[in-house]
């Protein structure tokens, strides 16, 4: 039975578009059949984080228009064979976005695919309220500052209440803690939240946390998802992060930093 996970948060600019790209390749590394759909109607991210923009000639608002098939729209990635993106419109209105042509869709991707990644909007718009609505699972996705984790509270609350699985009174949505950009050396410093404080005030399951890294932004620039950097802290955290998503136990690294061999020496 496939899957539908929602990348979503409450703050834009934590790393959602980086996660749904990373995550949703780390299931296809491990041979699942994996799509992600980007919903954020207007700008459309994912696509040039997959490296595949040039290769856009439908998106999803065709699809749910009845403009173009799915066939028509989904392109494959070129790195791995399991992995397909269905990109976002960038003329379109927010409002393009239906529950009932969403829907359509999404029941149609679970008859192909076995996980369906769906890569939120920030915040509570209208394209946000309708990824998290048809989810199994939810990503929240934070990065360690106070306003980034209370927005998320936020989010957890809409999960909690507005989703399709909340409404019909079904098992609640799955709710997992993504928390990126974390520099442990600052931690240490003060001036970033602890992890510690960040489970205290959200009370969700961690799934993975993501170092703060240069490879990040390198990655999106050159349009490949940081899992498959091999060199890459990040990387390495998000392939944990998926390994820990389908039941295997993986220690939580990056959560103290590495002094330098001077430091050590001189006890710093």
């Amino acid at each position: 039975m496939a899957r539908v996970i929602v990348v979503t948060s409450g703050k834009g600019g934590v790393g959602k578009t980086t996660t749904s790209a990373s995550f949703a390749a780390g299931l296809a590394l491990r041979d699942f059949k994996t799509v992600v759909i980007d919903f954020d109607v207007g700008l459309r991210n994912l696509d040039l984080i997959m490296g595949c923009e040039r290769r856009v000639v439908y998106d999803f608002v065709n699809v749910i228009n009845g403009e173009a098939n799915l066939n028509q729209a989904l392109i494959k990635d070129k790195r791995l064979s399991n992995l397909y993106i269905l990109p976002a419109s960038q003329t379109r209105d927010k409002e393009a976005l239906t529950h009932e042509g969403v829907e359509i869709v999404i029941e149609e991707l679970k008859k192909r695919f076995d996980y369906i990644i769906c890569d939120s909007p920030a915040g509570i718009e209208h394209g946000a309220h309708i990824a998290m609505y048809f989810a199994d699972d939810a990503l929240v996705t934070t990065n360690p500052e106070v306003s980034s984790v209370r927005d998320s509270d936020r989010i957890l609350g809409l999960i909690a209440s507005r989703s399709r699985r909340a409404i019909n009174n079904e098992e609640p949505v799955q709710e997992l803690l993504v928390l990126t950009r974390y520099d442990s050396e600052r931690v240490e410093r003060g001036d970033m939240l602890a992890l510690d404080d960040v489970l205290e005030i959200l009370g969700i399951p961690l799934l993975g946390v993501i170092p703060e890294s240069q490879t990040v932004l390198l990655a999106s620039n050159e349009g490949v998802p940081v899992i498959l950097n091999e060199r890459s802290d990040a990387g390495h955290a998000y392939a944990d992060m998926v390994a820990r998503y389908l039941g295997e136990e993986r220690p939580h690294r990056f959560l103290t930093h590495r002094k330098n061999f001077l430091r050590r020496m001189f006890g710093g």
